[in-house]
């Protein structure tokens, strides 16, 4: 009689650890990628197919915007919830008269868009209060509309 025939075969379990730890991976993977999809569909705005049909006309317009020159300064206030803006020209200057509308995205929750109504305080600066449902990054998209002009930008802000 061998030595391995006399060994008695026994119930080893160091196999099924390595399953169940793979099979844990596996779980906790796939929670991981149900939350991401879930979570955040990857579409920045609801009418990206449109917007891609008149990609010539969004480029036309941007270098528009681009060729105008136009700055805006952003400034987020934590202790009173403002935010201000401050408007110049291509020269330097402040940009007067302007109409300026603010919608503040969180781009990634599907959320609604949180409007910010901004008064304006002279010299091309401008202010307005919001309370915000969570800290953190925010997308402002910024509509300006001055003599005759329209001018729109986004700006990624992390606001506390």
């Amino acid at each position: 009689m061998s030595i391995l025939s006399a060994r008695s075969p026994r119930f080893s379990i160091v196999p099924w650890l390595f399953v169940a730890g793979f099979a844990l991976i596996v779980a906790v993977n796939g929670t991981m990628m149900w939350l991401a999809i879930a979570s955040f569909s990857g579409l920045y705005s609801g009418h990206a197919r449109e917007r891609g049909i008149h990609y010539n006309e969004v480029v036309a317009r941007q270098r528009s915007r681009d060729a105008l020159g136009w700055m805006v300064q952003t400034g987020w206030q934590s202790d009173s919830d403002r935010l201000d803006l401050v408007l110049t020209d291509g020269s330097g200057h402040p940009l007067e008269g302007a109409v300026v509308t603010v919608e503040l995205i969180r781009p990634a929750e599907k959320r609604p868009p949180v409007e910010v109504v901004m008064s304006a305080l002279g010299r091309g600066k401008f202010s307005g209060s919001v309370v915000l449902p969570a800290r953190g990054n925010w997308d402002a998209d910024i509509v300006v509309q001055a003599g005759g002009q329209h001018f729109a930008l986004t700006k990624r802000l992390f606001l506390r």
